[in-house]
């Protein structure tokens, strides 16, 4: 049977509920009740056909109690004088929460709406937006709105979020839910106390003025007579990144790359040291200005995103050297050739015309599909053989290059 019945006018208004427009409702006073439903009724020849089924049809929406019918009376050429629904109202939201069993989530909701209103009305077009979140959050919403409340009475705290004082709120539960917390002090908050630059959950805090855990920066010492410790040679060291970028060293050359076991394992160098490298990302790192008077050599794996990575670092060091991410090296390991899985398809323009040569080969696939060589399977023969090469001015001597 493919007329309506119970069933699916219950099913319309559990579209309405799912898709938060009852719930929204509440918010902006729209007034839905009485709400007429949608019918499909039988035709003429259901009438003739299947007389029966029609009036038990007939008899089901008459007894469904959180409904309405209106009736009207038709003259059948067969079957003759005959009553029969017209349409279905739903006549109040009460019947429509009894029949749906949803009258516990409304007063939920309800509640969270007086609250709102009363305490950060501009939080309103949120509930209107996302009404069944809202509802997901009912219990933790007291929480957020405290969250929100401390952060309107103290913009850019300055603080890091675990300092954060409020009974009942700690800092795992403001980090758990960042994003929806985003969501409302986009909105409670002026524009001035919202750093727009600062996007995505992992930036959470410095958007709204928390302290940001500190980046470090790990480097090793390949050069003993670079003092950096009292009473330690050639120590492996960690700084947070301002601390870093207050060094003094005297240092001419800096190695910086990706794999640890290549750091660790990095020989010893003339007024060198070597970097552990970041990945995307060298924000940190570009606060140490001093690195300007030094010789930068960036060594990452020969694929597409290694290159990616290295002309990032050209955005802040225009004088960064590539190192063993050449043609010569990637022939000399062919054994250790991989597969790169979602290589970079972009033009990189902090390349040079050798660089970017490698790098289109490599991103137009015209050695291999999805060609790589990480890093970690360069011979360190070869490591060694092209650290020989490097002359006094940290620049290769090209001619000896095998």
């Amino acid at each position: 049977m493919t007329w309506t019945g119970p069933k699916e006018l219950k099913a319309q208004l559990a579209r309405l509920w799912e898709r938060g427009e009852l719930l929204r409702d509440a918010v902006t006073g729209n007034v839905r009740f009485p709400l007429r439903m949608s019918l499909k009724s039988p035709t003429s020849a259901d009438i003739t056909g299947r007389f029966n089924e029609v009036r038990e049809w007939a008899s089901e929406l008459a007894a469904t109690s959180s409904v309405r019918v209106e009736w009207q009376e038709l003259k059948h050429r067969v079957q003759g004088a005959q009553k029969l629904p017209a349409c279905v109202w739903v006549e109040t939201l009460e019947d429509a929460l009894t029949w749906l069993g949803k009258r516990k989530d409304w007063e939920r909701f309800s509640a969270q709406l007086s609250t709102t209103r009363q305490t950060h009305p501009a939080l309103l077009p949120w509930l209107e937006r996302r009404p069944q979140l809202a509802l997901e959050l009912s219990v933790e919403w007291p929480q957020l709105l405290a969250v929100v409340t401390w952060l309107v009475d103290h913009q850019r705290p300055g603080i890091y979020l675990r300092q954060v004082d409020l009974p009942g709120v700690h800092s795992k539960f403001i980090e758990a839910h960042r994003g929806v917390l985003a969501e409302l002090l986009d909105l409670a908050l002026p524009v001035d106390a919202v750093d727009s630059g600062k996007t995505g959950i992992s930036q959470f805090s410095a958007r709204y003025g928390f302290l940001e855990k500190p980046t470090r920066i790990r480097f090793r010492v390949l050069d003993p007579s670079i003092r950096v410790m009292p009473g330690s040679v050639s120590p492996d060291v960690t700084l947070d990144a301002d601390s870093f970028s207050r060094l003094d060293l005297d240092v001419q050359r800096v190695f910086i790359t990706e794999n640890e076991t290549n750091f660790l394992a990095f020989p010893p160098a003339c007024n060198a040291i070597a970097i552990f490298g970041a990945g995307y990302g060298w924000d940190a790192l570009s606060r140490s200005r001093w690195l300007n008077k030094c010789s930068i050599h960036y060594w990452g794996d020969i694929d597409t995103h290694g290159f990616g990575i290295l002309d990032q670092l050209r955005g802040h060091f225009d004088h960064v050297v590539s190192f063993l991410m050449d043609r010569a090296t990637l022939d000399e390991h062919a054994v250790f050739w991989g597969s790169e899985d979602k290589p970079l398809r972009v033009d990189l323009h902090r390349l040079t015309p050798e660089e970017r040569a490698l790098y289109n080969d490599l991103r137009d696939n015209r050695i291999r599909l999805g060609l790589r060589l990480e890093q970690e399977h360069i011979g360190f023969h070869w490591l060694a053989h092209r650290l020989h090469l490097l002359d006094g001015a940290g620049t290769y001597n090209s001619a000896a290059l095998p």
